[in-house]
């Protein structure tokens, strides 16, 4: 079986709009390392859009799943209910910021967990509007697409979007938007378009994922908490790819000194199984009815599992620890490239989530063209690569936090190939 002859079977059998990025398809995959159907051998900076932070097929999520496995797969929550989803749940109350009382509930998806997320604090505030910000993802649902900061492929062609959800800037510094301008929009907006005690929550990410990889500036934060208590607002921080150590702690929010009311996560969750949570201040929590909040597969019971055994890996391999070290060493790889390549605008990123940025070296545009032949030449030396961006722009490294030094090694040292080629051409 070659990936030519699956890639034409699968332009016939699957929709366009699913887009993919590599004609690569997988066989088998450990830790950090994926073989193609074919035995090709890749490292994977990907990790499945920072979905296996404890890496491929790790054996202790996998030990788990397969005892849970044995024992049953589904009853749905709401109906049969299951004590190790209790246990998750009290462990998420426990570690996400915040000093007060909490609760949780399981979906699927992280565009779910934004759902449902936003569904609490209007029915605990009676408000309706929405603010988001510009270049945030937050899902491809009808709500998610509404959120979202970003119009080509997220909104495009997709009609009208939801009412009631607003945008302001968000802070990037590479491209001359500060924290004062993102401030100054929110007060813009209150001023001009929208009374602030119409607003239920302000949602943004700690880290921008699709965006750019853009960190939420502290001050911005701040800023943000300080509007939400003046109003009566509610703070959603949407995790989904900044937890699970990807940013040297559990949580990215740990790193600013103030919490939000409610946190949206999923990826890292479970270790590559579906599974999302919100959680929350347990007064906002309970302000929905029995029955509002759930889902059938919300909260399966194998990703519960793959779930828990995560957060043992987590904390057992000091991974949060791990991801500063590599970060640290990652950056300062891209460093000693950027002496040589003046297309890098720019290195950022706390942990492991780390992005490098390009543009033209003359007109200092975004140069998505120089981008894409970077992750093209990467993919040649046996190196996955994404972008993302605004702009396209942006190449991002996501690979698992447990990869071996060897590995990582190796990769750092075709990403200097990549670059060198890339600019060559």
């Amino acid at each position: 079986m070659k990936n030519a002859d699956v890639a034409r079977r699968r332009s016939d059998a699957i929709s366009t709009g699913i887009g993919v990025q590599t004609q690569i398809y997988v066989d088998r995959a450990l830790n950090s390392e994926v073989w193609d159907i074919e035995g090709n051998r890749y490292i994977d900076f990907a990790a499945g859009i920072a979905v296996v932070n404890t890496g491929h097929c790790h054996p202790k999520v996998m030990a788990a799943v397969t005892e849970q496995l044995g024992r049953f797969t589904h009853t749905c929550h709401q109906v049969l209910p299951y004590e190790n989803y209790v246990r998750l749940a009290e462990r998420l109350n426990a570690a996400v910021p915040g000093n007060w009382p909490k609760k949780t509930v399981f979906v699927t998806t992280g565009a779910e967990a934004i759902e449902n997320a936003v569904k609490v604090a209007r029915i605990a505030t009676g408000r309706s509007a929405i603010i988001a910000f510009g270049g945030a993802f937050h899902g491809r649902t009808f709500l998610g697409m509404s959120l979202t900061g970003k119009v080509d492929p997220y909104k495009k062609g997709f009609g009208a979007m939801l009412p009631d959800v607003y945008h302001v800037p968000f802070p990037q510094e590479v491209h001359n938007i500060s924290t004062a301008d993102a401030i100054a929009g929110m007060t813009k907006l209150f001023k001009a378009d929208l009374d602030p005690a119409r607003v239920a929550a302000i949602i943004f990410e700690p880290v921008q994922g699709e965006g750019g990889f853009y960190p939420a500036p502290a001050e911005l934060v701040r800023a943000i908490r300080k509007i939400c208590d003046e109003h009566g607002i509610v703070m959603i921080a949407d995790e989904v790819q900044t937890g699970f150590a990807r940013t040297g702690t559990l949580f990215a929010m740990e790193g600013y000194g103030v919490a939000a009311d409610i946190t949206c996560m999923a990826k890292g969750l479970a270790g590559g199984l579906p599974l999302a949570a919100v959680t929350g201040k347990a007064s906002l929590m309970d302000a929905a009815h029995p029955g509002g909040l759930g889902g059938t597969y919300g909260g399966n019971p194998l990703g519960i599992a793959a779930a828990n055994a995560v957060l043992d890996v987590i904390e057992e391999e000091q991974l949060c620890a791990r991801a500063n070290e590599l970060g640290s060493r990652l950056k300062q790889k891209l460093e000693s490239i950027r002496s040589t390549t003046p297309e890098i605008s720019d290195i950022r990123g706390p942990g492991f989530m780390v992005a490098v940025e390009f543009a033209n070296p003359a007109s200092k545009e975004p140069d998505a063209g120089f981008t894409t032949r970077v992750r093209l030449e990467a993919q040649k030396r046996g190196l996955i690569l994404l972008t993302c961006g605004v702009y396209g722009n942006v190449v991002r490294f996501l690979a698992p936090i447990t990869i071996p030094d060897a590995h990582f090694k190796e990769a750092l040292g075709i990403l200097e190939q990549a670059v060198a080629a890339a600019r060559v051409q």
